[in-house]
């Protein structure tokens, strides 16, 4: 009995040593586990976008094997921005976001939910690396900070219609507000059922619509004015009325449509269009007779007479990333460090042009031979290029839906419709926008 006491008290302890040596053996590999940083990516609800990011994020991981970064879509229903903001409040926020504009971020730096990149240590570096002091420069927050580091930026230009125009014996593109009027005349003597610009969008007052018709032509007019600079109206009087005098003229000359028309710029209703590099894909497969430089062309927006054509600005349809508050001083850390290997290559920046056809935001897409070839292969994308450094993001203001929205019901809208003089347009839709400001 003893004997088997004995014998069991050995195994037992046998047991126990081999339990302890386990368990000694896997300390290890749970402290590797806990040195591992894992950075939360939230990327645009995208498919090219979306592989774009897994692609990199994987390349990363195999050099840096410290760090492990999910890649997953923001969810969008009822939409991105309310995806994130419940995030936030549910403190499960992704260590970083992109698909943000200057708005939106607005919305969450005052609810202390992003970190000024600037603070973070290697920021300097990202912008340095990429070549992107030019395009970041309008993206500074009224209060000093960069919250949002652009990944692309998307000049808005507008399309004309030059084989419709040639027909009208209009053979050089207008540049300034006279030159378009004359262009509206000589197009209707031709062609009474065409229109310069037919848009049903240029009558309603939805928010996100005036970045592609009344912001376009005020950049071009104001020399890139803010006209909201924080949580102050800065509006440049003179330009803001003479871009809805222009759009009044327009009107009268009978120049503008907004009923409701299948493609009226594909179809030729219309021969003025703002266009962005996304339309050419789409192009490709319904409309493959709209070829650059044969049906149709590429401008910055036209200016007021008196004003230099070759100064003129435009919308940056564009939008960045983005790291949150609520990620730890490591995550941080490990984001910032990835961003900056992201863009110390420009062959990152060239994969991302050839996959999303969306221009990265830095200032030598054209002087730089790592584009070249995407160039030369979409030569439609080239005046995109050129005007990056000349592009304007949305304004900084939490309140910009309702800010824009009022550009639109005070002014914009009504002038298309001409139901009031452009100077009284103006006066009330400042009057709207400084009110709503001091709420």
């Amino acid at each position: 009995m003893k004997k088997m006491v004995s014998t069991l008290l050995v195994t037992v302890m046998a047991s126990s040593m081999l339990a302890a040596c386990a368990k000694s053996s896997d300390k290890p590999n749970n402290d590797n586990a806990a040195n591992v940083t894992t950075i939360e990516f939230w990327a645009a609800p995208n498919p090219t976008q979306q592989a774009y990011w897994k692609e990199i994020a994987a390349e990363y991981t195999k050099e840096n094997p410290t760090v492990k970064i999910n890649v997953s879509p923001i969810k969008e229903s009822p939409s991105s921005e309310a995806s994130i903001q419940a995030a936030i409040a549910g403190k499960s926020a992704p260590t970083i976001s992109e698909n943000i504009n200057r708005g939106f971020a607005a919305q969450l730096a005052n609810s202390k939910a992003l970190v000024p990149l600037e603070s973070l240590p290697g920021f300097e570096d990202i912008v340095k690396n990429r070549n992107m002091s030019a395009t970041l420069e309008p993206w500074k927050f009224a209060d000093g900070h960069q919250y949002v580091l652009p990944i692309y930026s998307n000049p808005m230009l507008f399309g004309w219609r030059i084989d419709i125009l040639k027909e009208a014996g209009i053979d050089t593109l207008p540049k300034t507000y006279s030159e378009m009027i004359d262009v509206a005349k000589k197009l209707k003597a031709k062609y009474p059922d065409k229109f310069v610009w037919a848009k049903p969008d240029l009558a309603d007052p939805t928010f996100w619509k005036r970045w592609f018709d009344f912001y376009m032509l005020y950049d071009a007019a104001s020399n890139g004015n803010k006209l909201v600079d924080g949580s102050k109206f800065v509006g440049d009087d003179k330009a803001g009325i003479e871009v809805l005098t222009f759009v009044d003229n327009l009107r009268k000359e009978k120049g503008i449509l907004t009923q409701t028309v299948t493609d009226p710029f594909e179809n030729g209703v219309g021969v003025f269009t703002d266009l962005g590099p996304w339309t050419f894909s789409m192009w490709a497969e319904k409309y493959p007779n709209m070829k650059i430089d044969e049906t149709f062309a590429l401008t910055m927006p036209p200016v007021p007479d008196g004003a230099d054509p070759a100064a003129s600005k435009t919308f940056a349809d564009t939008k960045g990333l983005v790291i949150f508050a609520q990620a730890t001083e490591a995550e941080q850390k490990a984001a910032v460090e990835f961003i900056k290997w992201v863009y110390s290559d420009t062959k990152n920046d060239a994969k991302w042009f050839e996959q999303t056809k969306l221009p990265p935001a830095r200032d030598d897409l054209t002087s730089n031979d790592s584009f070249k070839s995407i160039l030369e292969a979409n030569p439609e994308l080239k005046p995109y290029a050129e005007n990056v450094p000349n592009a304007i993001p949305p304004m900084d203001n939490a309140k910009y839906v309702d800010l824009q929205t009022m550009i639109g019901q005070e002014a914009f809208n009504k002038v298309v419709r001409g139901e009031i003089e452009p100077s009284e347009a103006w006066a009330n839709m400042k009057k709207a926008i400084e009110g709503a400001l001091q709420k």
